[in-house]
């Protein structure tokens, strides 16, 4: 018997644990990127944590999507115990035992594209991995400050040449992860990684 099966592309989201400073209905636009997300097809990727992700988490599920948790805690007990994180809406959380910052460059690095939304200092940080590392970026533009912030980073970051049509500006959510999406498959075309259907024979019993 012959299976026909596609390899997913993952799409970090990331953005503030706590969303008191980003402003009126942030959470419902972080519910319809994760819809948008699970809409395209792909798996959505994040810090297994509270607030925009946690919310973009909730929206890919009610859409029927995949989600997946990568946590700083180095187990489930340490994850809700001592981090205080959440464990629904996730269909598998990877505990990674590296903390914030170890955990941000995991969930970075494991990512085909990241998109950006309201966030704080670690989700400058899951920007400049991303950045560094030349992946596509979607930034989304908001009430918040973050979107202003990025695009002052990338003016002068002096890398611009190499990230010119990596980085995505967009204040739609669908938009943005359509958009982005383009970017993820020509970038896997020029890189011979164009998404193939794989063919896995099983043994019949």
């Amino acid at each position: 018997m012959i299976l026909r099966r596609g390899l997913k592309l993952k799409i970090c989201v990331s953005g503030a644990a706590n969303m008191n400073h980003c402003g009126k209905g942030a959470q419902k636009v972080a519910l319809v990127l994760g819809r948008e997300i699970a809409k395209q097809g792909c798996m959505l990727i994040e810090g297994a944590t509270t607030g925009f992700p946690h919310w973009a988490a909730k929206g890919a599920k009610g859409m029927g999507g995949t989600v997946v948790g990568f946590s700083p805690a180095k187990t489930e007990k340490e994850h809700i115990g001592s981090y205080h994180l959440p464990l629904d809406y996730r269909d598998l959380v990877v505990y990674t035992g590296f903390g914030y910052s170890g955990r941000n460059l995991l969930l970075t690095r494991a990512a085909d594209a990241v998109i950006v939304g309201c966030g704080r200092i670690g989700t400058i940080n899951e920007f400049t991995i991303a950045f560094e590392d030349r992946k596509p970026i979607g930034v989304l533009r908001g009430a918040w400050e973050t979107d202003e912030l990025f695009q002052d980073i990338i003016n002068k970051s002096h890398r611009v040449a190499g990230m010119r049509n990596k980085v995505i500006f967009d204040d739609s959510p669908s938009s943005l992860v359509r958009r982005l999406l383009r970017v993820v498959r020509e970038e896997k075309r020029k890189n011979g990684l164009a998404r193939k259907t794989r063919l896995l024979k099983v043994a019949k019993r």
